[in-house]
């Protein structure tokens, strides 16, 4: 079950490599504000397509037993090392807010998530399980993209981008690079790089549907490195509406079903910034989700997120005690660090958790000033 309860249909992932797009078959110039604006402004919501992701953030990889049999458990640190390392891919088929499939296939085992309406499925081959819960009449007033791409764990290509473009400001440079085809599809390369060097990030690139605007590969690369650390994006896509019985759902012969609830998020803080993709807590730390009491300090690039004392000393004490994430974290003053090409996460001795695309100095002074 994915941490979050939203109607979410996962799928991401990385472009295997953005080709630059045929010299005979330019698209029409644009300035960076004229891109951002044609992003900003698209009305795809009905569509089809395999999306690829490929994570090379420096997380441990899963023991060779468990990449031979079947998934981690969903939630579990295993899980979410699974999820951001490697590559991975899955189908994915959207129509409006209301109508959306994902399929993800695992070795050995196929992950489906459906959303019908109020309705949402989760099903697992691995064990022949079902969930379903009823979403609230509220979440009808959710963003079409948010819906049809949002994702606990696997950002698609267009929340990756919003999230991304959110920090465009005077801190972050915007240009406009050579074209570039994603999924067969001429795209502008839409590249913005943060004026600061207080962040973890170089620079990140997004191709821009060329036709609609609908962001198609976001790559994520480090400061310093040369190639992408994170990568996401359409290796096919049709624009076509899917077929609705891709939406209806009915649970396998032999299957246990199980209605859950909607997790009640209403004592969450709605206005808290992320510090980014990979950084979001509800994403790379799903037990955070449920607490309460977050702190944020600095803004753009350079937000750090974090918890009061006492708010998440049950999350910190199981990430730790996940020997995964134990051999991944090591010592530093005032707790433990978690340290990828994108992201560093501080587990402190007192239990906060706080997480950025920042160096780890400006966790410690984060962890430190929220005393």
């Amino acid at each position: 079950m994915p941490a979050a309860a939203a109607p979410v249909m996962i799928a991401v992932g990385a472009l295997t490599g953005s080709l630059p797009a045929s010299a005979g078959d330019p698209l029409p110039a644009k300035t960076p504000a004229q891109v951002l604006e044609l992003v900003a402004t698209h009305q795809v919501h009905s569509f089809s397509g395999t999306l690829e992701q490929v994570s090379e953030l420096g997380l441990p990889e899963l023991p060779a037993a468990g990449k031979t049999s079947a998934p981690a458990s969903a939630g579990s640190a295993a899980a979410v090392i699974e999820f951001l390392s490697g590559r991975h891919s899955a189908r994915i088929y959207v129509d409006g807010k209301d109508n959306s499939r994902v399929q993800v296939v695992d070795q050995l085992a196929e992950r489906d998530v459906v959303r019908h309406g109020n309705d949402v499925w989760f099903y697992s081959s691995k064990d022949n399980t079902a969930e379903h819960l009823t979403l609230p009449a509220k979440t009808q007033d959710s963003s079409p993209s948010r819906d049809a791409q949002g994702t606990p764990g696997f950002p698609a290509p267009g929340d990756l981008a919003q999230q991304f473009l959110s920090k465009v400001d005077p801190t972050t440079a915007v240009t406009v690079g050579p074209d570039v085809v994603v999924a067969g599809r001429s795209a502008y390369n839409l590249v913005i790089e943060p004026r600061t060097d207080a962040t973890l990030v170089g620079r990140v690139a997004i191709a821009v549907d060329g036709q609609t605007g609908l962001p198609l590969s976001v790559q994520v690369t480090a400061r310093g490195a040369d190639k992408p650390a994170f990568r996401s994006g359409f290796s096919a896509l049709s624009l076509a509406t899917p077929d609705q019985s891709l939406f209806s759902f009915t649970p396998p012969p032999g299957s246990t079903v199980k209605d859950v609830p909607v997790p009640d998020k209403s004592h969450e803080p709605t206005d808290a910034p992320h510090p980014g993709p990979m950084a979001n807590p509800d994403q790379l730390l799903p037990q955070l989700e449920a607490k309460a009491h977050v702190t944020v300090a600095g803004t753009g690039w350079e937000t750090v997120v974090g918890t009061a004392a006492g708010a998440s000393g049950s999350a910190a004490t199981s990430l730790l005690a996940d020997p995964l994430l134990a051999q991944a974290a090591v010592p530093v003053s005032g707790g433990r660090l978690l340290s990828t090409a994108l992201l560093n996460v501080l587990v402190t001795d007192d239990g906060r958790i706080f997480a950025g695309m920042v160096p780890p100095e400006a966790l410690q002074a984060a962890a430190a000033a929220a005393r």
